[in-house]
């Protein structure tokens, strides 16, 4: 994995090519230019429509949150991360930034997908293709080593190599990768000889100095222990790796670069190719030279970054989740574009990889390796101790508060035992293969149980009359993606550095193969039913005067239909199926033993975890108390000494910066402004999407999204970010709560209706255009005002 000096040092060399670019001039008005990759607005809409629908097939839900960030107009750079979908990523991205925010955006594509259906697609949206080192990348004859690794760390020397027929200067240099850590790569700087070159840089950390040397006295940081010992372990042969050509990159910073000034969006993935890890990957110096090269060019052009956060739910899996989530804009700062002129490219370039990464971490949800990433999830479920489904937003907000706690707190004794006892409890979860929500039917008495189980397996044979047709008819395609699509995993994970098992591949290609099988194999059933009507009309059952071509035409409707009503069916049916073990597992007296203990162990472990966040909470965020996420249950009075209904309980909080420490207690939008003291941002949110004081409404607070198609949290409730304060997440618990709910919801129907009801009778009197302008004046400012005074949430989020 390269580090921030490896993607520092190379971005020189990419410096140097945007000089081939037209000469940077400055200009007060950008000019529409003709660009060299243009795109069509018709064939782009017609054809992400038609993709969308498989977005919509695939995945369960697509939640869209703070779109309301994105600007409408003027040029963008959307940096999106992590990459975990590959091009699955970039559909998601553009159909949510067409259906929210009205923008369409050109995305940089790695220059080997640029072939067949997938070229064929990025063409006519006007993608721009990148070439990539890692993408030209080959094995080369012979194994390299380093000579003398302490004193001399940039000379390299083969073993029947030749180096000057494989490798050129500005090329690069790439070592394997080795049990899932990503192999480390270089830039060559000079070709001594055929088995002698010199790096720009020495090569850091104990993975490729180990490679390089065979040594085993190299501790973490890459730093050897003896250093009396000058070369490398005796006996120690080298190791394989590969040589990839210099890329000239001067014809895709012109695209870039024209398409920015001419006001359009760009989509770029900094990380420079997909993967399945769980942390982001160093950012490349691409994303830095092109909104940098632009301000040079066109410094008024009003150039904003906007942060995209690519959160999935086991993302490669079929009728999986995710959550979209847009950052604030940023604004290169002016002394980094002066910086870039004046030829301290490297710090400019830096400082904006700095800003853009501590963008995409508030976005985004990162763990040191997959293991942790399961024991803060696991956290967060055993943290929410009311047990109801919390929506997508505050699940992604809840995990990624709890890394950012993991990490300064790892090595507290009290985290390294709780971590432990928390990996023990998820192992007995598989053990029993059984999931968190679901240790709970252990409260039910054991006559409720078997209701329930009988119940849902009525349920279930129920459903299973209308899935099994769909699910024989479709099959071929379910086993075609899956098969196809594992052994897809597998090559890309044989010729990546970066790749963990390959996963980020799998949802690419059971799309492809899909969107490839089903219509033919629709085709080939349209054409057995038409078959059958000709030779005896259905058995008789298809009258004669229905022609062929109708029952054809019928089957593409039929079958289609069949399909989907079955995955519709199926998707509840496999939800009702997965709850059943728990359940026998009730009934049967030798396990019911062993699933009460596991409630025991989980209400105490659940007690733990509460303990340690609410301890250690107030000392990473001052503002802890105030801006907590999940309402302490056990803090029944205010500061006076008076009891604290559930509902006067505040969840608002703002997103902690990089150092750990939130932001100001009262949270800004991106102009600097608290909500309440400005209208524009409220006219630019749906009026469907704001509610007076819905947020302090129980009953809609704690409701969990339904399964619609996509939905867009863009009215600005976004939890953690730096935008408007939501109200309490509260329980149903009491009766007293409850009443609260219903009083607070029928006294917002109310006020609403009364003030449809006054403008109604404003625009009825027809008076004079004065009197008439003042009465709409007056409630589109209450309006406004209610929107804007009030924590909101939006009845998507719900």
């Amino acid at each position: 994995m390269a580090s921030r000096d490896d993607v520092m040092a190379r971005a020189a060399d990419t410096e140097s090519q945007t000089q081939n670019a037209p000469e940077q001039r400055q200009v007060s008005k950008p000019e529409k230019i003709k660009e060299i990759i243009p795109m069509s607005n018709f064939k782009y809409d017609i054809f992400l429509w038609s993709l969308s629908i498989l977005v919509d097939l695939f995945f369960r839900e697509v939640h869209p949150r703070g779109a309301w960030r994105v600007p409408r107009t003027g040029p963008i750079l959307f940096v999106a991360a992590p990459h975990a979908n590959q091009f699955v990523d970039a559909l998601i991205l553009q159909r949510v930034l067409r259906s929210e925010a009205k923008r369409r955006v050109s995305l940089l594509i790695a220059q080997k997908s640029v072939h067949g259906f997938i070229g064929w697609i990025s063409r006519q949206n006007g993608s721009v293709p990148v070439g990539r080192a890692q993408d030209a990348a080959k094995p080369a004859k012979g194994t390299i080593y380093l000579p003398d690794p302490i004193d001399d760390p940039t000379l390299i020397r083969g073993i029947g190599t030749d180096f000057e027929k494989e490798a050129e200067v500005g090329g690069m240099i790439f070592l394997p990768s080795i049990k899932g850590q990503a192999g480390s790569n270089v830039d060559i700087a000079q070709i001594i000889g055929s088995e002698e070159i010199r790096i720009k840089r020495a090569f850091k950390g104990w993975l490729p100095l180990s490679q390089l040397t065979g040594r085993d006295d190299i501790d973490e940081d890459g730093h050897f222990k003896n250093k009396d010992v000058k070369g490398c372990k005796e006996g120690f042969e080298g190791s394989k790796y590969k040589l990839a050509p210099h890329i000239d990159q001067s014809k895709v910073y012109q695209a870039v670069f024209d398409r920015l000034r001419n006001g359009g969006c760009i989509g770029i993935f900094p990380e420079g190719g997909s993967h399945d890890r769980t942390e982001l990957l160093p950012l490349k110096a691409g994303v830095a030279i092109m909104a940098l090269g632009t301000l040079v060019e066109a410094p008024d052009c009003g150039l904003k970054i906007v942060p995209v956060g690519m959160n999935y739910f086991h993302a490669h899996k079929f009728r999986s989740r995710a959550v979209i989530e847009f950052g604030p804009p940023l604004e290169v700062p002016a002394k980094f574009v002066e910086m870039y002129k004046n030829n301290q490219r490297r710090d400019a370039i830096g400082g904006v990889l700095d800003m853009v990464h501590s963008a995409l971490n508030a976005v985004t949800v990162s763990a040191p390796d997959y293991d942790t990433l399961m024991t803060i999830q696991a956290a967060r479920r055993l943290y929410n101790p009311t047990g109801k489904k919390l929506p997508l937003p505050i699940v992604v907000e809840l995990n990624r508060r709890l890394c950012l706690g993991y990490e300064k707190y790892k090595h507290d004794e009290r985290i390294v035992k709780l971590q432990k006892s928390v990996k023990e409890y998820n192992k007995q979860l598989r053990y029993l293969n059984l999931r968190d929500h679901q240790v709970q039917y252990a409260k039910m008495s054991w006559p409720i149980v078997v209701l329930t189980f009988l119940y849902r397996l009525g349920k279930l044979l129920l459903l299973s009359v209308g899935v099994l047709p769909g699910l024989v008819l479709f099959a071929p395609v379910f086993i075609a993606a899956k098969v196809i699509s594992i052994q897809k995993a597998k090559t890309a994970l044989a010729g990546s550095t970066v790749k963990i098992q390959g996963k980020d591949v799998m949802a690419t290609w059971k799309l492809l193969i899909s969107l490839a099988v089903a219509p033919v194999l629709y085709g080939f059933y349209s054409t057995l039913l038409s078959y059958k009507v000709y030779q005896d009309r259905l058995w008789g059952h298809v009258p004669d005067w229905i022609p062929i071509w109708m029952v054809f035409a019928a089957g593409w409707v039929f079958f289609p239909t069949i399909t989907f009503a079955a995955l519709r069916f199926g998707e509840v049916g496999m939800d009702i199926f997965k709850s059943l073990r728990p359940l026998i597992l009730c009934i049967n007296p030798t396990s019911s033993y062993n699933i009460h203990q596991l409630r025991e162990r989980r209400a105490e472990l659940s007690a733990q975890v509460t303990e340690v966040i609410n301890t250690l909470g107030p000392e990473m965020f001052p503002d802890f108390e105030h801006t907590r996420i999940v309402a302490d249950h056990h803090a029944t009075r205010s500061d006076s000494g008076q009891p604290v209904s559930p509902t006067q309980l505040n969840f608002s909080f703002t997103k902690p910066d990089r150092s750990g420490l939130s932001s100001p207690a009262s949270p800004t939008n991106v102009h600097g402004h608290r909500r309440k003291d400005t209208t524009q941002s409220s006219r630019a949110i749906p009026k469907n999407e704001s509610f007076s004081d819905i947020g302090q409404v129980q009953m809609f607070a704690t409701r969990p999204p339904s399964r619609n198609r996509s939905r867009s949290s863009s009215s600005g409730g976004g939890f953690g970010m730096a935008g408007f304060p939501i109200s309490g997440f509260t329980s149903l618990d009491s009766k007293a709560g409850f009443d609260e709910a219903s009083k607070k919801i029928r006294e917002a129907m109310r006020e609403r209706g009364e003030i449809r009801r006054r403008k109604s009778q404003v625009y009825a009197r027809g008076g004079t255009m004065a009197s008439g302008n003042k009465g709409r004046k007056m409630f589109m400012n209450g309006d406004s005002d209610e929107e804007g005074t009030n924590s909101t949430v939006s009845d998507k989020d719900m």
